[in-house]
């Protein structure tokens, strides 16, 4: 169907003005001319776009021609089209829909695909300033019945079929369309005169459209290409449809998902099993069923200040705040902490200081410039000790360090939080056994806690003149190294009772300390020998079981041993009488015993190591792996039980041989 005669006309004059315009500087619509076949057109309106109209008029040919374009009647609804203007950058979008209630084209299966359009009409759009007529936008609009406006939005035009039932591309060498592909026999466009020429030379496998072949363990197919006598007993029997390359093997029942939402997941409140007792590592609950927070540093290094305390793990973190949004919280102070036993409550005892140096705590300080003279207590340290007996919490302490600072300052304060767990009936935390932290004095150093299943290693330094007596210098030694360790006995476990030494208390073995060696004479100074130097903490521990699937430990022995060194002052280019520095550490070991002791070796795997797994690449013992014993993955029953019916088969399948069959005959 062919325009009217002056449309040709038209087009030519309003294609000609558009690529002037854009040089003059006018307006113009680009495209000028559209031919429209689906419910929406746009265009793009540029040039100087201020002040302009843009309006949309429906144009009637009266005996084949069309009227003088006008833009008196300024309109963005015209029967069954609108019209919508959106702005951008230096120019104008415009879209021309048709309205979704008109249902003019109405298909049926008769229908559907007319060559005939069954909408043809013709639409202006004018841009205008001040009822003059400034550029034109032709339409012209050609709709078939079999287009997508025939449908409503919602549905699906291409229907892709369910690939279990049916093969998604069921001719892949289908490659041109409207056209014959040569030697492609599953190609429908290709008529059968044409199919003849090349019957012979069609493609074969999946590309040739045999998409679902048979699968060779089908007994038909067996059967078809004669395969070994005992086939039938290990053939498949199934249905074409139900094939491996359409989806599934086996159409059993299925159970559709059930799909929560996210909310299910997420859990609403803490979870509190503090009633039956703590457990290393759970949080430390509250009276109010919340967990007990104090500021904790995360992996990141970032400064957490609602971290739950976990029970008897200690930390000493550091975390810094602005000043300008610091805010005291209240924390443990008036907080009532569970203790783990059913009705268990346990009052913290607070006690405060004052800090003697708060300067230290704040730096890049800043004092706002004010008549006032106000001042605000800021918390500057932290100190929880939890006593613990068994599963519960028997005590907390409390101590938190103040420092008063003007109101109006400004700047970083570094806050400092530790938490310790000690035992119930043990002394001030600086009277545990341990370790020399540091690698500083002797005489300044702390102690650090023997924690379970962790090796370490620390030391400090003992002053020496060249003049020292060597005899003093390794009672110094032998005092401060025994020092570390002031208990006689370690508990096996955690429970053990204190007022009962035969409840799981083991003794220490301490070895003695080294005797005096063949010291120099006194006119040599500065060198002395067999100085114990190291303490070796040994300790041996085994599993002794499983509790709710955690492994259970055990400590069997510890022992302690010195070692010594010869010592020699160091001198320079000339031997001052100044203090030297005499290195004394300490160490832990944790010697883990298996818990049942592996099996000797017998004279055979002794003198014949051809056998020995370990050592060779071929293993004659494992030969027949699942039955023997060293394999771990099931039961040694099930084992057997597989191997039987194993040799069962096997028998079977001799006895249907062609060999065996013969032999009868015979």
């Amino acid at each position: 169907m062919g325009l009217p005669p002056p449309a040709p006309l038209l087009l030519r004059l309003l294609l000609l003005l558009g690529f002037l315009r854009p040089l003059w500087g006018n307006l113009v619509f680009i495209p000028a001319f559209i031919r429209m076949t689906g419910p929406v057109v746009s265009a793009s309106l540029v040039g100087g776009t201020e002040d302009v109209t843009v309006s949309l008029a429906l144009l009637q040919d009266k005996e084949g021609l069309l009227p003088v374009p006008a833009c008196g009647l300024l309109t963005n609804e015209t029967g069954d089209w609108s019209l919508t203007v959106t702005p951008t950058v230096n120019a104008l979008d415009v879209t021309v829909r048709l309205k979704r209630g008109q249902q003019r084209c109405s298909s049926n299966e008769t229908d559907s695909f007319s060559e005939s359009p069954c909408m043809v009409q013709t639409l202006l759009v004018s841009a205008s300033r001040n009822s003059s007529c400034l550029a034109h936008l032709l339409i012209q609009v050609e709709i078939y019945a079999n287009s997508s406006l025939a449908h409503n939005a919602s549905e699906n035009v291409t229907v892709i079929p369910n690939q279990v039932y049916q093969p998604l591309g069921p001719c892949p060498c289908n490659l041109t369309a409207g056209a014959c592909d040569i030697r492609c026999c599953c190609d429908q466009e290709c008529s059968s005169a044409l199919t003849a020429l090349f019957r012979e030379a069609c493609f074969t496998g999946a590309f040739g459209g045999d998409v679902s072949p048979e699968s060779e363990h089908q007994c038909s197919v067996q059967r078809r290409r004669g395969g070994p006598g005992w086939s039938p007993l290990l053939c498949v029997q199934s249905s074409p449809a139900n094939s491996p390359f359409l989806g599934y093997f086996y159409h059993g029942s299925v159970s559709a998902a059930r799909r929560g939402s996210f909310e299910v997941h997420v859990r609403t409140g803490p979870r509190d099993f503090s009633d039956f007792g703590y457990r290393q590592g759970d949080a430390v609950m509250t009276a109010a069923r919340a967990y007990l927070t104090i500021p904790q540093v995360s992996l990141a290094g970032q400064c957490m200040q609602n971290a739950p305390v976990a029970f008897l793990q200690n930390f000493d973190v550091r975390c810094t705040t602005n000043l300008e949004v610091y805010q005291e919280q209240d924390g443990i102070i008036n907080a009532k902490i569970k203790s783990g036993a059913v009705g268990g409550i346990v009052t913290p005892k607070v006690i405060y200081e004052e800090a003697a140096d708060p300067d230290k705590y704040i730096t890049r300080t800043e004092t706002l410039l004010s008549n006032e003279s106000a001042s605000r207590n800021v918390i500057v340290e932290e100190h929880y000790i939890f006593r613990w007996n068994n599963n519960t919490i028997s005590e907390i302490n409390v101590k938190i360090i103040r420092a008063e600072i003007n109101a109006h300052q400004k700047g970083i304060m570094t806050q400092r939080f530790t938490v310790k767990f000690l035992s119930y009936n043990s002394g001030d935390e600086k009277e545990f056994s341990g370790n020399p932290a540091g690698r500083g004095l002797c005489t300044s150093a702390t102690f650090k806690p023997i924690l379970f299943g962790e090796n370490a290693l620390s030391g400090c330094l003992l002053e020496v003149g060249i003049h020292e007596n060597c005899t003093r210098l390794r009672d110094n030694a032998v005092e401060l190294l025994d020092s570390l360790i002031r208990a006689t006995h370690v508990a096996t476990r955690g429970n053990s009772d204190y007022n009962d030494p035969s409840d799981g208390w083991l003794e220490i073995i301490r070895a003695d300390a080294p005797g005096r060696g063949a010291d120099p004479p006194d006119s040599v100074s500065g060198i002395c020998v067999d100085i114990p130097a190291r303490l070796h903490i040994r300790i041996l521990i085994s599993d002794a079981g499983a509790v709710e699937g955690i492994t259970q430990q055990e400590i069997l022995g510890v022992e302690t041993r010195f070692s010594t060194v010869n010592w020699q002052f160091q001198c320079g280019l000339t031997c001052e009488d100044k203090a030297d520095l005499f290195p004394v550490s300490a160490s832990v070991q944790f010697i883990k015993i298996p818990a049942q002791l592996p099996r000797p070796l017998t004279r055979f795997q002794i003198n014949f190591t051809e056998y020995d797994c370990n050592r060779n690449d071929v293993c004659w013992p494992q030969l027949l792996y699942p039955l023997t014993q060293y394999y771990q993955g099931e039961p040694y029953c099930q084992c057997v039980a597989k191997g039987l019916l194993l040799v069962s088969f096997f028998m079977l399948a001799v006895f249907l041989s062609n060999p065996w069959a013969r032999m009868c005959k015979a």
